[in-house]
């Protein structure tokens, strides 16, 4: 039964790394003494030995040690072997590269459709959905697909923004944006803001947070859902 937190963000204003949902976290991986840390998408372009401290550091005041997948002489072994799985954000492009060229992709989906507990924040929730065609990060390298992990029937948008009134700012708007993927997709999108998550148990895929998200589907007038909202059935 799948188990996974699929998350906006990884840090919101005010709070360090994660802190914003340490309780839910502790709850998640109540049963997981070690995490395996995927840092592949590498935010600001930083190494994975500094990533994997990152993430180290905000697991171990829940008392969950972390080990970084790059330390694994096989990739594929380590994923299989995880009691608990963490994807931090970053580039999604860099990410779902390396999930590609590390043959991790189907591990991960095979680890998590039979249990094992998930944490993906930005670029690591963008690859629960079936393709990383709505992510919001520069094309910087050219993955093997476009084509995710697919834990969830729908593409995400993670830190999504609402159009600013008051702004001078000419640019296409992240509404304009997804508006466009559907001239060329027919799957829903779900904008999650900053703070909100996805909780999915199972087949059951419940928003979470304190903040409203912006759902999208082909052909239709965005809406807002609420949290706690149920999207078990969009798709």
């Amino acid at each position: 039964m799948k188990k996974l937190i699929i998350a906006s963000t990884s840090t919101v204003h005010g709070s360090g790394f994660l802190e914003y949902i340490s309780n839910d976290l502790k709850t998640h991986f109540k049963d997981v003494s070690k995490i395996l840390f995927i840092p592949y998408a590498r935010p600001g372009g930083i190494s994975h030995n500094e990533y994997t401290l990152k993430a180290k550091t905000a697991f171990n005041k829940i008392d969950i040690d972390v080990n970084g997948i790059h330390e694994y002489d096989n990739p594929t072994e380590a994923v299989k072997n995880a009691e608990g799985i963490f994807v931090g954000g970053g580039n999604t492009f860099v990410l779902v590269d390396q999930l590609y060229k590390n043959n991790v992709i189907s591990a991960l989906q095979e680890s998590i459709n039979n249990g094992t507990p998930y944490l993906g924040t930005s670029a690591g929730s963008n690859i629960c959905g079936l393709t990383l065609c709505t992510t919001n990060d520069m094309p910087i390298v050219y993955p093997p697909s476009f084509k995710t992990l697919a834990f969830v029937p729908f593409n995400i948008n993670p830190h999504y923004l609402d159009p600013n009134p008051n702004s001078t700012h000419m640019g296409e708007t992240r509404e304009t944006r997804i508006q466009e993927f559907h001239k060329f997709n027919t799957q829903p999108v779900v904008g999650l803001r900053e703070g909100s998550y996805l909780h999915v148990i199972g087949n059951e895929i419940i928003l979470k947070g304190n903040l409203h998200a912006r759902i999208f589907e082909q052909n239709k007038v965005p809406y807002e859902i609420s949290s706690n909202t149920s999207l078990t059935n969009l798709n």
